[in-house]
Parts: C-alpha cells; structure tokens; sequence
C-alpha cells in the first residue's frame, strides 16, 4: 500500500481492489474511516450509532477469509430506519430508544454476504419524515443536509464512508445527496429489497444507495438487487435527453439551479447527446398532491401503534401528518392512486421515447438552519410513479454549496439509467 494514500479517500471499487490485491487491509480501511470519523463528527453528526471495537474486530475477521464478494471489506454506512441485529435500531424516535432487532433487514444481510464490513449506523429523520436528527451539512455546518438519509448523506459527503444506505419515500434519497454533493440513485420501486426496513408507505418506500461516484452506486446496488447489469458499462454514444426544468403548480427552482442544469445539459450535448424538451402530459401537476395524498394515509396506516400508543412522544409535525392521513378516507386514497395509475401511463409514454430525463434535484441550494430538511417537490411524482431516479453533483450555488442534477428513466429501465448517468457524469468532470 502507498501509505501517502489515505484510504478514506478512496472510492468502494478502489478500495474492494486494493484489499483485494493485499495493497490494503480491510482492518487499514476501517480505521481510516473510523480516524475521519474521530475527527468530523463532532461537527457533522452523521452517526446515530458507532462500536469501534466491534467494526475493527469485523475488519479483522475480513481479513483473516478469504474473499467473501465483490464488497469484501468495504464499509458501509447504515440508515437508522433500517435494522440490523448487532447494533440498535431506533428510527430516528425516542419510542425506540435501545431498541435492538433479532435480525438484520434483508438488504444488510445481502451487504455483508458479499464481504461489506458495516461501520454505523447513520442519522435518519424521525421514521424518515420531516422532524430532523442532528446531522448537520458537512460543507457548511449551519446549512442541513437535507432528509430524511442525513446522516447516510453527509457520511459519504464527508468521506466518513465510501457507501450507504439511504431510503426514499418522497425526495430522501436524492434531495439530501444533491445538498451534500453526491450521487444518489433511487431504484425502480421494489428493486432492493425492503424487508427489516421500517415503512412509512408502503406504495412509496424504496431502499437506495450513496457513495460519491456512478460507479460506486452500480456496483452496490448490483450486488444488493442481484442485477449485475447495472454494473455493466454500457457504450453509450448519442443518447436522447429530456429536459424537465420545472414542474406545473410547484415552485420555480432558483437561477443558479437552472444554469447549471442548463450548462450541464450543454455539456451532455457537446458529447453527442440530444436534447430534447420533455413534454409533460396533461395534469402532472395533480401528482404532487397526489403523493401527499397517498403518503399520509399509508403513514397513518404503518405507525398505527406509534400514533395511537406514543402519539405524545411524536414531534409536532409528525403527530400532524399522521392526523391528517387519518382523516384522509378509503375514497380519497384511492382517487390519489388512481390519478397516479392514469397519469403515470402518460408520462410513461412521454419517456419511452428518450433515454432519460434531466431535472433539477432541488429547487436550490441546502437551506440555511437545521430545523428543516428541504422541499421534496421535484421527487414527489417520480417517487409516486416508482421510476428510477439519480443525483449527480451539478455544480455549487452563490453561497459555495453543492447543486444536483437529477435523471430520472421510465418504468424499469435502471440499468439504461445507470449508463446515462455515467454519461453525463463524465461531460460534468
């Protein structure tokens, strides 16, 4: 091993290669995580829970196997909605507090057969709505770092961990790592599975990954979908890009969102990409009420128990949500699902005809304070049609924080998703 090379550095690919060549120790990795993390989170607060003896013990344990997968000694960062049975898991609520699963959900138990070693688990808004954890933005600590996979974003931001864990309900995944500079990627609905994961809504909630390249989120959501495909670089030469810079009744992104959605639109044509204005079908705007809809009736549903035992030990805003989606009638939610069904078979067919959609991630840059995590708005209707969606890093705003680019693909279509975002990553470095 290079020992000016930090290994905190290093990307998951990089690192899986350097352990695998014996260049590098899984034991050297950790430590080089856990010496970052020593250092950072007194400032970030990315993590919800941390053994240090018990992530070296693993690592050594890596080290003394033989290979194990294509993770093999790569840590991880765990969102804290999601369980695993050798660390609590609290979801972000004081209900939980201590709270330790008998098993790991099903997407850690994949992780850790194919040899990642799990650092912590990392900050997650209370049962991944709107009332925020500690975690602050790692590239300006007044500024959050968006929600609900805080601390899952700001992790990886901060070079704490090369991969995490993020989930997504509304704009969980992407929007927070569109504030803290990195590549989120939100599968087709259903693609990771989602059992030991706590759910909010369960047409919506959808597990994901961060790291800080396209490569590094193929390779782990690969290996956690049993999709190699994703991991297969496709050749791409001319593909066709929809633009998408604003959505009908919401609010109009910033200017420096727009230029640099615009500029990295040119730079993706200046490499053989066509570009080409998406045209949104008739009554897009109704999806994202739509979502509301549907989100707070199925939360109301799934923290039943925390609603009606521990309403008093809920934050305001949730205990609100959770009232109003039990006002919300059978009628009502399904007059939101069926609007979803008929406008989604439109937008459908309004992308079959591109290879992917280019939209802001967010309407600016990370908000000043850390009392709130950011509006969703521009994931709303992609969550609620099920579509794959990915954040690049754009570019920085007038107060030097980071700015996403989101692609969004048609129904199933990760794999083509992966390779465009590939594509425009390279035209944006």
């Amino acid at each position: 091993m290079n020992s000016r090379i930090d290994p905190s550095r290093m990307g998951a690919r990089e690192l899986r290669d350097e352990i695998a060549a014996e260049r590098l120790t899984a034991a050297a990795a950790a430590h080089a995580c856990l010496a970052r993390i020593a250092e950072r989170e007194p400032v970030v607060g990315a993590w919800a829970h941390l053994d240090r003896d018990k992530v070296l013990a693993a690592a050594r344990a890596l080290d003394l196997t033989t290979r194990r997968g294509p993770l093999h000694g790569v840590p991880i960062g765990v969102k804290d909605l999601i369980d695993t049975a050798d660390l609590p898991t609290e979801y972000g609520s004081p209900i939980y507090r201590g709270h330790r699963p008998s098993a790991d959900a099903a997407a850690v138990a994949l992780a850790r057969a194919a040899g990642a070693l799990v650092l912590g688990k990392t900050v997650t808004t209370e049962f991944a709505t709107y009332h925020p954890g500690q975690t602050a933005n790692p590239h300006d600590p007044a500024r959050t770092p968006g929600g609900s996979s805080s601390g899952s974003a700001a992790a990886v931001a901060d070079r704490m961990v090369p991969l995490a864990f993020g989930t997504q309900t509304a704009g969980s995944v992407i929007r927070p790592a569109a504030f803290c500079g990195i590549v989120g990627f939100k599968p087709s609905f259903g693609t990771i599975p989602r059992a030991g994961a706590k759910l909010l809504a369960d047409s919506l909630d959808t597990i994901g990954v961060m790291a800080r390249s396209v490569d590094d989120v193929a390779l782990f959501s690969a290996v956690l979908s049993d999709r190699p495909e994703f991991d297969r670089p496709a050749a791409l030469t001319a593909p066709i890009i929809g633009l998408c810079l604003t959505l009908p009744g919401a609010a109009s992104p910033s200017d420096a969102t727009l230029s640099l959605i615009e500029a990295a639109a040119q730079r993706a044509e200046a490499r053989g990409a066509t570009l080409r204005p998406l045209q949104l079908p008739a009554g897009l705007e109704r999806l994202v009420e739509a979502h509301k809809t549907v989100m707070a009736y199925e939360a109301a549903g799934a923290l039943a128990y925390e609603r009606l035992v521990h309403h008093a030990a809920l934050s305001p805003a949730l205990a609100a949500l959770l009232d109003e989606g039990a006002a919300i009638d059978a009628a009502r939610y399904d007059a939101a699902r069926e609007d979803a069904t008929r406008i989604g078979a439109t937008v459908a067919v309004a992308v079959a005809e591109l290879d992917a959609v280019l939209a802001p991630a967010a309407l600016d840059e990370a908000p000043l304070g850390l009392d709130a995590t950011g509006d969703p708005v521009f994931c709303r209707p992609w969550t609620l049609l099920q579509l794959p969606c990915l954040t690049l890093p754009a570019g920085y705003g007038p107060h030097d924080m980071p700015i996403g680019a989101q692609l969004i693909a048609g129904p199933r279509c990760d794999a083509r998703l992966l390779a465009i975002a590939r594509f425009v990553e390279a035209a944006l470095s």
